[in-house]
């Protein structure tokens, strides 16, 4: 929306607040509004958070060992492309933020400037990135401390799409007045559990699509009275909730898919794949980065728990799906499946593009694809395709990202220090708590 546009509404009294969102380091999306009297000021100069937010974990437990606290102070600049006029909440807009620091230079600890800085390195080359997010979430309506999922259908069942009809219709509506479009939807294998993607974009923009959709999913289950949850195991018995990232990279003077060739990927899109491989046991730290990933990421529940790639094999890690009928060349892409909605997208993108232009950098060949279950190969056969289990635990993965240098690099220093004791306070946490009261937290955090 251009800014005579958003202008307008606030002349108009139809829309009183806008909510400047941004994402912690624990991927909560937090907000402060701005009164439409006060738009045009605050669009400039943005509105103040104290730098100590981006050191507090899901708990709202400040981290005070990373040096910051009450003191020092940020402004969050909205970015007025993302500015929406949401349909859940009355009179209200909302438009994501840029965390920029007092000498007006992106502030280190910003998710959203990271992944700007690692986009920039590539546009300079003449590189740009697509991407899709897949988020796969829980319904339910709630009967005292329970939750009762909306259906009991079985996965693809057009039971489980009547029962959340009304639900879905008002989601797909509230999504496509913000511009989004919708892809597919479809009742997945959990009881209450479904899933609806959102069309591929630039990759800033899907990151930023992603925080929308989560707004707007929770948003309009309020509506419904009903408890939407993305986290990535909703329940110790019930199937995990993932998050598949689709990536293709384009050569921004021909508008060419690099990903592409005759036979399904290209030799820079073996080389791409071959950098996630490689630093795949570090980036799982940011691509399942809560507690709660871990009861996911489990070998034979499609969750992609080993590193490796396949084509149309859902259980490797790096999937290389089929090409489209007379869309060969667009539709080339990787999917990324150890990935949740408890990540945070700007982070994820900007690892997973470090990691694979590694690759291509190094012309790094990827080992030959499994087109098995990787639980089930043989020792020898793991070890030819450098098959291995990714880390079970979020203390496993934060040991492997600070050994990794490329990721730590695409973090930058100051980000990965505090985002590293933010997980290490997360972990420390949920050690003295049940499994069940682990679940239960994360499933009203994401």
């Amino acid at each position: 929306m251009d800014p005579e546009s958003i202008y307008g509404l606030a002349d108009s009294g139809h829309i009183r607040l806008a909510r400047f969102l941004f994402t912690d380091s624990a991927n909560i999306i937090r907000a402060k509004a701005a009164s439409a009297s006060t738009w045009k000021m605050r669009f400039a100069a943005g509105i103040g958070l104290v730098k100590g937010t981006m050191a507090m974990n899901m708990m709202d437990e400040l981290q005070a060992d990373t040096g910051y606290g009450a003191t020092g102070e940020i402004r969050l600049v909205p970015d007025l492309s993302t500015f929406k006029v949401v349909p859940y909440a009355p009179a209200t807009a909302v438009v994501l933020c840029d965390m920029v620091d007092l000498d007006h230079s992106p502030w280190a600890l910003c998710p959203r400037s990271i992944l700007k800085r690692q986009l920039d390195i590539y546009k300079e080359v003449g590189i740009r990135f697509e991407a899709a997010f897949e988020p796969e979430f829980f319904l339910a309506r709630k009967e005292g401390d329970r939750l009762i999922p909306i259906d009991e259908s079985n996965c693809f069942s057009t039971d489980g799409m009547n029962k959340a009809a009304n639900f879905i219709d008002d989601f797909v509506q509230a999504l496509q007045g913000q511009d989004i479009s919708v892809e597919q939807y479809y009742a997945e294998l959990g009881h209450g559990q479904h899933e609806l993607s959102i069309r591929h974009a630039p990759a800033l923009q899907a990151a930023d699509n992603h925080i929308l959709y989560r707004e707007t999913l929770r948003g309009v289950a309020n509506q419904h009275n009903l408890i939407a949850s993305l986290a990535p195991k909703p329940g110790v018995e019930m199937p995990g909730n993932g998050c598949h990232l689709h990536l293709s990279a384009w050569d921004t003077d021909t508008n060419t898919n690099l990903f592409w060739s005759d036979n399904g990927l290209s030799d820079l899109g073996k080389f791409f794949v071959a950098g996630v491989l490689r630093h795949l046991p570090a980036i799982v730290a940011v691509t399942c980065p809560s507690v709660n990933s871990y009861r996911r990421l489990k070998p034979k529940s499609w969750s992609s728990a080993f590193t490796c790639w396949g084509y149309e094999n859902r259980e490797a890690a790096v999937r290389v799906p089929s090409l489209y009928w007379d869309h060969e060349l667009e539709s080339a892409n990787i999917e990324v499946k150890c990935i949740d909605s408890s990540a945070n997208p700007y982070l994820a993108l900007a690892v997973l593009i470090a990691a694979g232009m590694d690759g291509v950098k190094k012309k790094m060949n990827p080992p030959e694809p499994v087109q098995a279950d990787p639980s089930t190969i043989s020792s020898t056969e793991a070890a030819e395709k450098k098959v291995e289990r990714l880390p079970i635990s979020l203390k496993d993965a934060t040991k492997k990202l600070l050994m990794d240098a490329t990721i730590m690099e695409a973090l930058g220093d100051e980000f990965a220090r505090v985002y590293l004791k933010v997980k290490s306070s997360e972990d420390a946490y949920f050690a003295k708590l049940t499994p069940e009261d682990e679940i239960k937290a994360h499933l009203t955090k994401f």
